[in-house]
């Protein structure tokens, strides 16, 4: 219930069960909001003074108050430029997006090359050609646009090598390594707040480790973050983690593990000895963490699992190589080996997720090639030349057990790896994670399962995220923090999202405030686009 009376603070929240983000103890409070920053953080309830001195009175009933969350592991970058309300976000919660992930970023634009990067963006965002050059520029579209929740940004190196030479499978000359280096640090003075790799996407993969170095070493300079999405190397998940390591052993750089994960059925309930190689590396002096999303199944373009060699030079060039029935026999024969070093192919566990046309969403790849009948592979690639990196899938390679092991662990943070979509979602059938991440950890992994407890899986959201991207006014309840807030009912909050029916709200977030303004009330999104576009400061 919302009472209106003159006075001096915007909002004053009462009632309510304090979780602050610090990972300490609840406690019954209130909390003041004025000019979109929190200005009083009280135990119990408030004086009538201070209640007289509140133009609005929301009455929290008992329920859970905490910071807004913070998503360290998104793809936004573009899907907030078609909508700006970032609903299926806002519904969970979340307040900040942070963009730029797994080597995808909206900026540096080479504008001389916008085919190749808007055709490299939609393998992870959305199918737009940027209008921009720069991190301002981006900005300037997000404010022009609106937005409903704040967005902060890394600089992928995807795009980077884009901009500095394509999609080409070699190393950068000198001049376009200098090119990355000087795109980097421009990005990183503008307010970026680190960089990423996708060391399985190209043309990040295309990148050796001495090209990693050399510009997460400028990352470190600015005292920034590395995010990175791993590479395809060595026996297992466990050599991905160590050439991690090895950049920040090298460079001093923090850095960010992306969605951790066991995808190898071989390895599946092995997560503590990879655990031990995150703490070896820790007690070694590392600055390394990781983020981690509840679900068993993971979602990227097809494209991505093709060798390498066959995307160089982006999606046309894919096309013409495949038009050659010598190199198409080749593609096949190195697609027999696996993906990702030697993954089997399980076919029945690819499921197209959507098209551009609609096609196929729901389908797994070997009804799909027996339907055809073509081989699976076969399939693989002719979905590929018709749809090129539009074409998106969902891969059912992993188990609960160890995503409740990664989660658990003092060194996780919670990233969905979606994106800030509507509802409507049409034929398409996105990965859940999307819709229900954040309520997911708080129903499942909080409530039913007691994998963590609520104070922890709150902070994992929140301060942790906010401290490892150098956020330091969010994810807190705290004087002084930007009024970032999250109302819901610890009893009934839990994620309604399924992989046969995504795009579905959520239950027991009631309400959620942006930068001090309501963009959730009582369940229904209030129109408001209060986002801003936040920057790491110099």
């Amino acid at each position: 219930m919302v009472l209106r009376q003159p006075g001096e603070l915007d909002v004053l929240v009462v009632g309510a069960l304090v979780v602050d983000g610090t990972g300490g103890p609840s406690f019954p409070g209130h909390v003041a909001v004025s000019n979109g920053v929190i200005t009083m953080v009280g135990q119990g309830w408030p004086t009538a003074e201070e209640t007289r001195q509140a133009r609005r009175v929301l009455d929290a009933h008992g329920a859970v108050l905490c910071p807004g969350f913070v998503d360290i592991h998104t793809h936004s970058d573009l899907t907030l430029l078609v909508d700006g309300t970032g609903e299926s976000k806002l519904r969970q919660g979340v307040t900040t997006e942070v963009v730029g992930n797994c080597s995808f970023s909206a900026f540096p634009i080479e504008p001389s090359r916008l085919d190749l990067h808007a055709d490299h963006l939609a393998r992870a965002t959305a199918p737009l050609t940027p209008w921009w050059t720069d991190l301002d520029g981006y900005a300037r579209a997000l404010a022009t646009e609106g937005i409903g929740l704040n967005v902060a940004s890394l600089v992928g190196h995807g795009t980077l090598r884009v901009a500095a030479m394509g999609v080409d499978e070699r190393p950068p000359t000198p001049a376009e390594r200098d090119r990355m280096i000087g795109d980097l640090d421009e990005s990183l003075a503008q307010g970026a707040f680190g960089m990423s790799t996708g060391l399985t996407h190209v043309p990040s993969a295309y990148g050796d480790f001495g090209e990693v170095v050399s510009l997460v070493e400028v990352v470190g300079r600015h005292g920034a973050l590395y995010a990175t999405h791993s590479r395809a190397v060595g026996r297992d998940e466990r050599d991905a983690v160590a050439e991690a390591i090895a950049v920040g052993r090298a460079t001093g750089a923090a850095i960010e593990f992306s969605h951790l994960a066991i995808n190898r059925p071989d390895r599946w309930g092995t997560g503590a000895e990879l655990l031990a190689v995150f703490e070896q590396a820790r007690a070694e002096g590392v600055d390394i963490h990781f983020d981690v999303y509840p679900y068993d199944a993971s979602s990227s373009s097809l494209t991505q699992y093709l060798p390498a060699w066959v995307q160089a030079g982006g999606t046309e060039a894919m096309r013409r190589r495949l038009a050659d029935p010598d190199i198409r026999r080749r593609a096949l024969h190195d697609m027999s080996a696996g993906w990702f070093n030697g993954i089997p192919w399980l076919w029945d566990r690819f499921v197209v997720s959507s098209t551009p046309d609609g096609s196929l969403a729901g389908t797994t790849l070997e009804r799909a090639a027996s339907r055809r009948g073509v081989p699976p592979d076969e399939l693989t690639l002719q979905l590929c030349e018709v749809y090129g990196n539009e074409i998106q899938v969902v891969l059912f390679y992993r188990t609960d057990e160890d995503v409740s092991a990664f989660l658990r662990h003092p060194l996780a943070v919670v990233g969905s790896d979606g994106n800030a979509i509507p509802l409507d979602q049409g034929p398409a059938k996105p990965h859940p994670r999307s819709f229900g991440t954040f309520p997911r950890v708080l129903g499942r992994y909080v409530r039913d399962l007691g994998v963590i407890d609520l104070a922890e899986a709150v902070r994992k959201m929140t301060s942790e995220p906010a401290r490892r991207l150098g956020l330091s006014d969010r994810g807190l309840i705290a004087a002084g923090q930007a009024a970032d807030l999250v109302l819901l009912d610890p009893d009934l909050v839990g994620d309604r999202a399924t992989f046969e029916q995504p795009a579905t709200r959520p239950d027991g977030i009631t309400h959620v405030m942006v930068n001090g303004t309501l963009v959730l009330a009582d369940g229904e999104l209030t129109g408001e686009r209060p986002g801003v576009v936040l920057r790491r400061p110099a």
